[in-house]
C-alpha cells in the first residue's frame, strides 16, 4: 500500500513540474496576438484598396 502511494506521489509531483507544454502555450498565445493584430490591421487596408480602385474608377470613367 505505502508503495503504491509513493508512486502515486512521485507521479504527481513529475506533472506538477513538467514544462513540455509550456513552450506550446506561449507559441500558441504568440500566433493568437499576431493574429489580432492583423484582423485589426485588415480594415486599414481594406480602406486604402477601397478608395484606390475608386481612384482608378473615376479615371478610367
Amino acid at each position: 500500500m505505502n508503495n503504491l502511494l509513493l508512486n502515486l506521489y512521485v507521479k504527481a509531483q513529475n506533472l506538477i513540474e513538467a514544462e513540455e507544454g509550456q513552450d506550446l502555450v506561449e507559441y500558441a498565445l504568440l500566433v493568437t496576438l499576431i493574429a489580432l493584430a492583423c484582423i485589426a490591421a485588415i480594415g486599414n487596408v481594406t480602406t486604402a484598396i477601397s478608395k484606390v480602385f475608386a481612384s482608378v474608377s473615376s479615371t478610367l470613367a
